[in-house]
């Protein structure tokens, strides 16, 4: 293991050793290495990082040069919540297309597939998967990124994710505890609350964490939730009975736990971070996740500062610092040591022959495929912080290289369909949606189109709740790049060379 430069205090490198940070730019700058060589142990990435499979490499390369074992950590969900192509849109479909398919060996395929990618990279921490059950359809941040609204359903295919992700020598980090499903407010914006009995939440909840723990998940990042039922004063990731008392006592966990983004602003805005860190290390926290937003060296010194006074003022007990320290490099000494179990080639058509069997159609029975270029209405939703707006979407792409000449726009709006009809002209419309059921507007829009042009095709990119209508609806459960893919071959009739599947 590497050794810490010399000058540096145990209390001040445990408090750098808990630190999960960001850092802007594609090469890492001079304060993250001198961190490193002070105690800093992990390191976060988002898409601002990276370029290329080859760049990602050569910084992790980089990283590994001041520290051998840094846990290099990614959120990289596959589906809608990308970092390895948030250029590009992913090459894996998400949880929810897994759960539309529910056949657990190809979960366990595509994550292993995807962890394979992560490692090669020099990637050995995944923020993945979301064990959250989505039973509110309202729901404006988890929704394609949960397996289901099933608790089992959600349980089986979160312990196959776990399973394939770390037969490529990646931790998982199971999220977002004790479960973000049942919550109508994003955790980027506000503090959500969720007011299940705990019956409910045993039952619902807590049932693909027990799964995910079974299959040996060596992380579980919590959730920045109020659930007035385990806490009704503090919110998970600072919560004493739900992190050391539910999650390590009546659970039995012992691996690693990381919090959410602590600039999220149901903590942020609260709490503050500085504070906010220390709680969480006290309630039972490990590793303190920030650089989503905040990405420099002054804010590892504010909160390595923090910890480091709490433990002096007697507010944050060193020894559970010391703890927290310890599982962060025991978590560091696993990566080193775990190999991938599969030294095949990989599958790297996984992800899109699993978002072809995601596909749901209605009225494929009386579809003729599309022969001309037709003309894309995106009827687009305000994108949530952990999708981004980075990342492309829909099927215009796809479907322009099957039909050549194939225009599209982004409406929004009561106008929405207006401004889609004069801009499609003569043209067929295929109009793309996603979550339809939580945007009226987007609804009013289609009813509009589909008055207008009878034979308009819908496709639906996030939860499919809204009825199907139009003259064919693909329903792909997810956004990502092979969703679209998968749609497009359909629309198009070009699917492997067959005809359009009645499924």
């Amino acid at each position: 293991m590497t050794t810490i430069a010399h000058g540096t205090d145990t209390l001040t490198r445990d408090a750098l050793t808990v630190l999960q940070p960001g850092f802007p730019g594609t090469t890492a700058p001079d304060w993250l290495l001198r961190r490193l060589g002070e105690g800093l142990a992990s390191v976060g990435l988002f898409g601002r990082n990276i370029t290329s499979p080859e760049q990602l490499t050569a910084l992790t390369a980089q990283l590994r040069t001041e520290r051998d074992d840094v846990l290099v950590a990614i959120d990289e969900e596959g589906g809608d919540v990308t970092r390895l192509e948030v250029r590009t849109g992913s090459s894996f479909p998400g949880n929810h297309a897994l759960g539309a398919v529910d056949d657990v060996t190809l979960t366990l395929e595509v994550a292993a597939e995807l962890g394979r990618r992560l490692a090669a990279c020099g990637v050995n921490l995944n923020w993945a998967p979301s064990a959250d059950v989505n039973s509110n359809p309202a729901n404006p941040v988890i929704g394609v990124r949960s397996f289901g609204a099933a608790p089992g359903l959600v349980a089986r295919h979160t312990a196959a994710y776990v399973t394939g992700l770390q037969s490529a020598g990646v931790a998982a980090c199971t999220k977002h505890f004790p479960g973000h499903g049942d919550t109508a407010v994003d955790s980027h914006h506000a503090l959500p609350r969720i007011d299940a009995d705990p019956a409910v939440l045993a039952e619902r909840e807590l049932a693909p964490f027990r799964a995910a723990i079974a299959a040996g998940t060596r992380a579980v990042m919590s959730a920045h939730i109020l659930v007035p039922a385990l806490d009704p004063d503090r919110p998970a990731t600072l919560s004493h009975r739900i992190l050391t008392d539910l999650l390590r006592g009546e659970l039995g966990y012992r691996g690693l736990i990381v919090t959410d983004g602590m600039e999220m602003q149901a903590i942020a805005g609260t709490y503050g971070i500085e504070r906010g860190s220390v709680l969480a290390v006290a309630a039972g926290a490990d590793a303190i996740c920030v650089g989503g937003g905040l990405a420099d060296d002054e804010t590892v010194r504010r909160l390595r500062d923090a910890l480091v006074s709490a433990v002096r003022a007697g507010a944050l007990p060193e020894e559970r610092l010391a703890d927290a320290a310890e599982r962060v490099r025991a978590l560091a000494r696993w990566t080193t040591t775990t190999a991938s179990e599969d030294g095949a080639a990989g599958r790297p058509e996984v992800g899109l022959a699993a978002a072809r069997r995601a596909l749901r159609l209605t009225g494929a029975e009386r579809f003729t495929p599309l022969t001309e270029a037709p003309y894309v209405a995106a009827l687009t939703p305000v994108a949530n912080i952990a999708v981004g707006d980075e990342t492309p979407w829909g099927v215009a792409a796809e479907l322009s290289r099957r039909l050549p000449g194939t225009e599209t726009g982004s409406f929004v709006g009561e106008d929405a369909a207006t401004a889609a009809l004069a801009a499609a002209g003569e043209r067929r419309i295929v109009a793309v949606v996603r979550d339809e059921h939580r945007h009226p507007w987007m609804t009013r829009a289609l009813y509009t189109l589909l008055a207008a042009r009878p034979d308009t095709v819908v496709v639906e990119m996030g939860l499919p709740q809204a009825p199907p209508r139009g003259a064919l609806h693909i329903a792909t459960h997810g956004a990502a790049r092979v969703c679209g893919r998968a749609a497009a071959e359909v629309i198009a009739g070009d699917r492997d060379g067959r005809s359009c599947p009645g499924e």
